[in-house]
């Protein structure tokens, strides 16, 4: 019985507009061309790496004609290094590029959550050892550390995604942690702690919500910062491992023939190319209708 007036309790200190904002964040955003733009292409590129595989002409490591054929001789898109139809390896190689940027986002985002609204609420030592600590780690690039253990262990894909979201987490719980110190000082968390609320659901049920348009925004940009460093690295040789399909992959082995086959490289670049673009213009969209919300809900 008691559990459940302290429940009542917080959702009337709660601002009434918080479920409608949270809502209706991403109706807002869609009203930008930009936002719509972005999803397009997003969407665009999302598609052909999940369904790409199952409509490819040639299995991805089939030899279809000699190597570097010309686009028509050996397919729409012509041959690679090794004779193997360039459309079917581009088909088939954006799938592990897009599971593996999306997992590595999602565990460094939700650990950078953590860290930086456990620093915010908790404050004292505990937020400086924690901040200091991310200050550390923001001392060394993310390519550098990823670069160092994977060259120790070797191209592992769970240290790969591992690897990067780690190097996500101290730059998320720095903007989390900014963006949920205004929120531990409202009156529905002052509530929430003196109706005895453990802390841990004060921080999960009342602080994260409240800067959910924050982490959408976040996710979006680091999920382009994920999918250039994964597929950059595939590029060193330590991503995929041939003969898998793979467009940081396809980029490393056909840069030789750029001027003979410039499909090889050409289809990879370009697919990521336009995938930043799409999740960089969803994030800006994301990014303007939260900053919207905030200044109708300060008015």
């Amino acid at each position: 019985m008691s559990n459940a007036i302290a429940d009542d309790a917080i959702r009337l200190q709660a601002p009434s507009a918080r479920a409608k904002r949270k809502q209706g964040l991403f109706r807002r955003a869609l009203k930008s061309r930009r936002t719509v733009i972005g999803v397009v292409l997003t969407a665009v590129v999302l598609a052909v790496a999940f369904f790409g595989p199952f409509v490819a002409p040639h299995s991805p490591t089939d030899f279809v004609a000699p190597p570097f054929s010309p686009a028509g001789v050996g397919g729409p898109a012509g041959t690679d290094n090794l004779g193997r139809d360039v459309l079917s390896r581009f088909l088939a190689g954006g799938q592990t590029l897009m599971i593996l940027s999306l997992v590595a986002t999602a565990l460094g985002v939700g650990l950078g959550a953590l860290m930086g609204v456990l620093a915010a609420y908790r404050r004292g030592w505990l937020d400086e050892v924690l901040m200091r600590t991310g200050d550390v780690a923001l001392a060394f690039p993310q390519i550098v550390l990823a670069l160092l253990f994977l060259s120790i262990i070797g191209p592992q894909l769970w240290l790969l995604v591992l690897m990067v979201g780690l190097g996500h987490l101290p730059r998320v719980a720095r903007v989390v942690r900014g963006a949920a110190l205004s929120v531990v000082e409202r009156d529905f968390v002052k509530a929430a702690e003196s109706v005895g609320i453990p802390r841990w659901r004060i921080m999960l049920g009342e602080i994260v919500p409240n800067i959910s348009s924050t982490l959408a925004v976040e996710f979006g940009l680091r999920l382009t910062y994920s999918i250039g460093l994964v597929a950059g690295l595939s590029f060193l040789g330590l991503g995929m491992q041939p003969p898998t399909a793979d467009w940081g992959l396809m980029i490393n082995e056909n840069r030789i023939a750029l001027t003979i086959s410039p499909w090889s490289v050409a289809l990879p670049v370009i697919a990521i190319a336009i995938l930043t673009v799409g999740t960089n213009l969803v994030t800006d969209g994301l990014a303007k209708a939260s900053i919207g919300s905030d200044e109708g809900v300060k008015a």
